[in-house]
């Protein structure tokens, strides 16, 4: 028996090509991460006389929190109108143009590093903010895309080797960061993330994908609607969705891992880089079980034993004053996540009419960005009035409630089975 997934699904050469793009952006975003995160805690807690503003802990963890603010604005306003664009406008061209302004954020955050720590904080959320923009269009656009690269029968292994290449990204991207920051500083790690997006332009860009079909209803409102119909007749793809948005907004704690590295447990910028690879570690090692052997059954208690697994490893987290340990814990949550991450995704691109995807998608991706960077500014803000530990505590706490709680909210999704045929399943 082959120990190794199958690289069979890359002879489609523009899947191949989009899958580049996918995992070199990605990594390129983790590493501006990894950076952007000390950036902004260094400039807050240094010393005015070093050049910094020099808050306490907390106060410098709330401005941790600010950025994912920032971030999260324009995908609340955006998102829904990125979705109808994906169904209505070219794909791939939605891609080129939104990564392109990624390469000009990046620019803006090589700027920073002449500028003094208020302006520099300043620029610093301006770019949040045009990220944000740039992610209320990408995902939409992409998760409808790649669909159209393979056929039906092969989605699955594209969704997994998806899964698997983000996750992989996922881990070197904080991990090469960290090491970049600690040996380079940050002007280094932007420089390199600036390379990786170019890369990703042009593999895109030079992608042979499938003429784009328009939708018949072009009404920009409508398409909208009818997007959040379909999701509220769906019982299993919205509880599905909520779950993972209530579990990782309470729960996730990336935003605070600075604090941790500088003044918890003492690790620096490369201790932080590894920290922040630590959940794509255990994620990408279930993605690369599933992209072996895809989950097929029992997809609905999978995913409720996985929010168990997660709330219960940020706990220990929490706890930990230990490096390995507290690095075992996070291997642990993005292991557990990954196993909601590939039901949701699976569940959206099995279960949704390819004209609807686009919709679909965007309505997921509000919800996913509310618990990524919505929830880094609920951790800044939890952090701000329990410390940093106590925020981890009651975000671990309250992610096994929530798990409780949505068995008994959506029954169906706790008794799904399968992929196939959920539409009648959820109805």
């Amino acid at each position: 028996m082959a120990i190794a997934p199958s690289l069979q699904i890359f002879r489609y050469r523009a899947y191949l090509q989009y899958w580049l793009m996918r995992v070199s952006v990605a990594a390129a975003r983790q590493m501006q991460f990894v950076a952007i995160g000390w950036q902004v805690y260094d400039l807050a807690r240094d010393p005015v006389e070093d050049g910094g503003m020099g808050l306490a802990i907390n106060e410098a963890a709330f401005m941790l929190g600010l950025v994912g603010l920032a971030q999260f604005i324009p995908v609340l306003l955006l998102s829904l109108v990125g979705g109808q664009a994906a169904d209505r406008l070219n794909r791939k061209m939605i891609l080129v143009i939104s990564n392109m302004v990624r390469l000009l954020a990046t620019v803006g955050l090589l700027t920073t590093l002449i500028l003094p720590a208020q302006q520099a904080l300043m620029l610093i959320f301006g770019v949040a903010f045009l990220l944000g923009t740039v992610n209320a269009f990408t995902p939409a656009a992409a998760n409808a895309l790649y669909p159209q690269l393979v056929p039906r029968s092969d989605l699955p292994t594209a969704i997994a080797f998806n899964s698997l290449g983000f996750q992989t990204a996922k881990i070197t991207g904080p991990a090469i960061g960290g090491l970049l920051l600690a040996f380079g500083g940050l002007n280094l790690v932007y420089s390199v993330a600036f390379g990786l997006i170019l890369f990703g332009i042009v593999s895109i860009a030079t992608a042979k994908t499938p003429a784009h079909e328009k939708v018949a209803n072009t009404n920009a409102r409508a398409m909208v609607l009818e997007g959040l119909r379909y999701i509220g007749r769906n019982k299993i793809v919205l509880g599905a969705i909520s779950l993972d948005l209530f579990v990782v907004f309470f729960g996730g704690l990336v935003a605070l891992l600075p604090v941790f590295a500088r003044d918890i447990l003492k690790v620096g910028e490369t201790g932080l880089g590894f920290l922040a690879a630590a959940p794509a570690i255990g994620a990408v090692t279930v993605a690369f079980l599933l992209a072996r052997r895809p989950l097929t059954r029992r997809v609905g208690p999978w995913m409720f034993w996985a929010v168990g697994v997660f709330g219960a490893a940020t706990l220990v987290f929490g706890f930990s004053t230990v490096f390995w340990l507290s690095f075992a814990a996070l291997v642990v949550t993005g292991a557990a996540d990954e196993i909601s991450v590939y039901v949701r995704a699976s569940l959206i691109q099995l279960a949704t009419p390819d004209e609807m995807k686009g919709r679909v998608t965007s309505v997921s991706f509000i919800f996913i960005s509310a618990s990524n960077e919505l929830g880094d500014f609920q951790s800044g803000v939890a952090a701000r009035i329990l410390g940093p530990v106590g925020a981890v505590l009651f975000g671990g706490v309250v992610a096994i409630g929530v798990g409780l709680l949505w068995l008994r909210l959506f029954p169906e999704l706790a008794k799904a089975d399968t992929f196939e045929g959920i539409e009648e399943q959820a109805v």
